[in-house]
């Protein structure tokens, strides 16, 4: 598709997206660095990553074993 389109027509959707970018709201990382740790904690126990899945409820747990005689 970007082949099809002129220097002009992609520079002009170039500066359409920078238009966009430049409206959302920055903030500094030593704050949203905060926020997100801050978030991972408290989701942390609910994480089955990290907990581990109860054999009862693991739908991937092995139904059987193979056995060689």
């Amino acid at each position: 598709m970007a082949q099809e389109l002129s220097e002009k027509e992609l520079l002009k959707m170039e500066v359409e997206q920078l238009k966009k970018e430049v409206k959302n709201p920055r903030a500094p990382i030593s704050k949203t660095g905060k926020e997100i740790k801050d978030y991972v904690e408290a989701k942390a126990g609910n994480d089955p990553l990290l907990k581990g899945i109860p054999e009862d409820k693991n739908p991937f747990k092995e139904k059987g074993g193979c056995m060689i005689s």
